[in-house]
């Protein structure tokens, strides 16, 4: 495989799997009662080679929120390769946690088109649409209703909620694992924590915790695959995560994964974030 394929797959699972790429083509009815807005814009890159950039829209109040988000490949990897794609998450906040109702993902790469809509109550998922479906192979490790227990979707994943009264920026934000499922494969994300420091976009400067990442998968994978292989071992996962004013969660300002080709870092070229109150609709600019 080319290097040049290798990273746009490497950029096309970072956005899947984290989610974190954003801006808004898919847009949901009905508005949201929000106490903090973050409108956010990213740039990927691979050995300091540009190849993608997304924007992220989030409204959250309470005892709810929305995501929406989109991105698409850009740089030298145009040349080879196309690939573009949106996803919003929809949830209340309750319990002390984020509780995603549903999540909805369109994606195309190279003319080959890939969605999911995902349905989820009390945790569980309870109903799913995804095409192209995931091939049946002797290895692939089969998604049972058990792994279907206590979920949440990529999207609202790469968000952490702190309840209560804690420091936003203290352990309390990393010290934890993340029950992921994106339509084909469930896999927990843990975090731990490692620092805080200081961080500066246009629209932000202050202060990130740093959490390291560990992936860990659960189902729907293929457990000899050499990737899966490298990712469960990949000790070399890092995120940072900034407050989004009015709320109690935490965005991705910066990710970090050691990748074969290079270390891959989403970071974040604007980060705008504000208190908000009353009824505002959610929408945002294409990336």
């Amino acid at each position: 495989m080319s290097n040049a394929r290798s990273a746009f797959l490497s950029a096309h699972a970072f956005a899947t799997a984290g989610a974190i790429f954003a801006g808004a083509l898919l847009a949901w009815p009905g508005p949201a009662r929000a106490d903090g807005r973050l409108e956010a814009k990213y740039t990927l890159t691979v050995g300091s080679v540009e190849l993608g950039r997304g924007s992220i829209v989030v409204e959250a109040g309470d005892t709810a929120y929305e995501i929406t988000g989109a991105a698409r490949v850009t740089g030298v990897l145009r040349a080879v390769s196309s690939g573009k794609g949106v996803a919003a998450s929809r949830g209340a906040l309750a319990g002390g946690k984020m509780a995603p109702r549903v999540y909805a993902m369109n994606a195309e790469a190279d003319g080959k088109a890939e969605t999911a809509r995902i349905t989820i109550a009390g945790g569980a998922v309870k109903d799913m649409d995804v095409e192209p479906p995931l091939k049946p192979v002797p290895d692939r490790v089969p998604v049972t209703s058990d792994a279907l227990q206590n979920v949440i979707d990529p999207m609202s994943g790469a968000f952490i909620y702190v309840p209560g009264t804690a420091d936003l920026l203290s352990a309390a934000a990393c010290d934890r694992s993340i029950p992921v499922f994106d339509g084909r494969q469930r896999y927990d994300l843990q975090l731990s924590f490692l620092r805080t420091e200081k961080v500066k976009a246009e629209g932000y400067a202050g202060s990130a915790v740093v959490c390291a990442v560990r992936y860990s998968p659960v189902a729907g994978h293929r457990p000899t695959r050499s990737a899966v292989k490298y990712m469960q071992e990949n000790k070399d996962m890092q995120v940072w995560l900034v407050p989004i004013a009015g709320t109690r969660l935490l965005a991705p300002f910066k990710v970090s994964v050691a990748t074969m080709i290079g270390t891959a870092v989403l970071a974040a070229s604007s980060f705008e974030t504000q208190v908000k109150s009353g009824t505002v609709p959610v929408s945002a600019p294409r990336p």
